[in-house]
C-alpha cells in the first residue's frame, strides 16, 4: 500500500506547480515561502537539540502554544520547529514573540522531500498534533530512529470509518507512533481498535489554550460597542453568514440599536460576504477600515486574521459557526474564557466532549435551525445573563498542560 501511496504522491508532485499557482492566485499560499513545501528551507537549524511540532492549521497551533511557551525556557532545547500547512496559521504564528521557535511550512509528503527535511532539521523528537498522519514522513522518521508522538490525538467515528477502509495500512501507520495521547475518550476507543500501543489519556490540550493577544480594540470602538446591543457570529462558513444576516435584519425591527459582528473563518470570502450585506441593505463597516465608523453601522465585518479574541470582551452573545451549514464545529473554549454565552448548531463532532461540558454548565446552547437561532439570540439580547466559567476552564487546562509537558520532557 505504501508503494501505491508513493505513486499517487509523485503524480501530485508533478502537477503541484499548477496547484501552487492556483493557490497563489487565490491568496492561499505565501509567494515568498511556498518553496518550503518542496524542501527548500528559509530558516537555519541551530546546533543542539531540535524539538519539532507539526500542527496542520490555526486550531492545532493554538492548542500547543502554552506548551511551547514552557519549553522555550528549557535549556536542553536549542530550537523548537513548528510546521503548519496553511497561510492563516503562518500569519498567526507571527503574532507570538518566541525567541527560539521557528516556523516552516510542512513539506509535501514525497519520499525524497521528507528525507531531505529530516536530514536538514534532525529533530530529537517529532510531535504530530491532532490527526496529522503522513505515511512517508512517518516511515522515514522510523528509519532514522526518531521518536514520534501523536499529541492531542483525535479520531472521530467518521474518520475511523475512513481509516478502516485502508485495512492493515491504517494499523501500521498508527502503530508507528511511539506514544499516543488522545484528546478525548472517543478517540482513545478508536485508537485501541488500531492496536495502538502506549496510549495515555491526559485530557484535551484545548482547555490549556492561552490568550493569544495582549492588545485590545481602540477606546472609540469599545465605547461604540458598549453603547449598542451586540451579538457576534464567529468562525462562520459559507451559508452561515447569510443565515445570521437574515436573522439580524429581523432583530433590527425589535432592537434598533443593534450591531452584528461577523468574523468568518476564511477572510478570502470577505468580498462575497460584503456583497450579501449590501444586497440586504445593511450598513457595513470593515475592521481594516481606519476611517471613523458611521453610527448607523449595523454589521461590523472582521477582515483580518487571528483577532476574534479582541471582540469577546465587548460581545457576550456568540454564535460559533461550522455547525449549521458545515460540519465539525469550532473550538468554543476561547469565548467561554471571556464568560460569553455560546450558541452552536448540531454539527460539532470535532468538539463533542467540550460542547457537552459547556452545555451541562449552561454556557452553550444547541440549536437545530435558523428559527431556533433567532429565538435564542433574541432571548440573550433581551436579558442580561451573568456567567463565570473562566476559572474552572483555567484550572482544568493547567492540570492538562502540566501532564502533557511532563510526558514530552521525559522523551526529549
Amino acid at each position: 500500500m505504501i508503494y501505491i501511496y508513493r505513486i499517487l504522491i509523485n503524480l501530485i508532485l508533478i502537477i503541484s506547480p499548477a496547484i501552487i499557482l492556483i493557490r497563489l492566485i487565490l491568496k492561499k499560499e505565501d509567494p515568498k515561502r511556498f518553496f518550503e513545501k518542496f524542501g527548500i528551507f528559509s530558516k537555519k537549524r541551530k546546533a543542539g537539540k531540535v524539538l519539532w511540532f507539526h500542527t496542520v492549521s490555526v486550531g492545532e497551533l493554538l492548542s500547543v502554544i502554552s506548551i511551547i511557551d514552557k519549553l522555550e525556557k528549557d535549556k536542553n532545547i536549542s530550537q523548537i520547529l513548528i510546521t503548519t500547512t496553511t497561510l492563516t496559521s503562518s500569519k498567526l504564528f507571527q503574532k507570538f514573540n518566541f525567541k527560539k521557535t521557528t516556523h516552516q511550512f510542512f513539506p509535501i509528503d514525497n519520499n525524497f522531500i521528507t528525507k531531505k527535511f529530516l536530514e536538514y532539521w534532525k529533530p530529537s523528537l517529532a510531535i504530530f498534533v491532532d490527526s496529522e498522519i503522513w505515511p512517508n514522513m512517518l516511515t522515514n522518521l522510523e528509519k532514522q530512529a526518531i521518536k514520534k508522538i501523536l499529541l492531542n490525538a483525535r479520531v472521530s467515528a467518521k474518520s475511523y470509518k475512513k481509516w478502516k477502509l485502508l485495512g492493515k495500512f491504517s494499523n501500521n501507520l498508527f502503530k508507528k507512533f511511539d506514544y499516543t495521547y488522545p484528546q478525548n475518550l472517543e478517540s482513545k476507543k478508536y485508537l485501541k481498535k488500531f492496536d495502538v500501543q502506549n496510549i495515555r489519556y491526559l485530557g484535551n490540550l484545548k482547555f490549556s489554550q492561552k490568550k493569544t493577544l495582549n492588545n485590545k480594540l481602540n477606546n472609540k470602538l469599545i465605547k461604540l460597542f458598549k453603547s449598542k446591543k451586540v451579538w457576534c457570529a464567529v468562525s462562520t462558513h459559507e451559508g452561515e453568514e447569510n443565515i445570521c444576516l437574515e436573522i439580524h435584519k429581523k432583530l433590527l425591527k425589535k432592537f434598533k440599536n443593534l450591531i452584528l459582528i461577523i468574523i468568518p473563518r476564511h477572510i478570502a470570502r470577505i468580498d462575497s460576504i460584503s456583497k450579501n450585506i449590501s444586497k440586504l441593505d445593511l450598513k457595513l463597516h470593515l475592521h481594516s477600515n481606519t476611517n471613523k465608523i458611521d453610527l448607523k453601522t449595523n454589521v461590523y465585518l472582521v477582515d483580518t486574521y487571528g483577532e476574534a479574541e479582541l471582540f469577546f470582551n465587548v460581545c457576550k452573545n456568540v454564535f460559533i459557526g461550522k455547525s449549521l451549514t458545515a460540519f465539525g464545529g469550532q473550538n468554543p473554549l476561547e469565548p467561554a474564557r471571556y464568560n460569553c454565552s455560546i450558541i452552536h448548531g448540531p454539527n460539532v463532532s470535532n468538539f463533542t466532549e467540550i460542547y457537552k461540558f459547556l452545555d451541562k454548565k449552561k454556557i452553550s446552547i444547541k440549536i437545530k435551525n435558523e428559527k431556533q437561532l433567532y429565538g435564542k439570540i433574541y432571548n440573550l439580547i433581551n436579558k442580561k445573563k451573568s456567567i463565570n466559567i473562566k476559572e474552572k476552564i483555567n484550572l482544568i487546562g493547567s492540570k492538562i498542560l502540566n501532564k502533557n509537558l511532563m510526558e514530552i520532557k521525559s522523551l526529549i
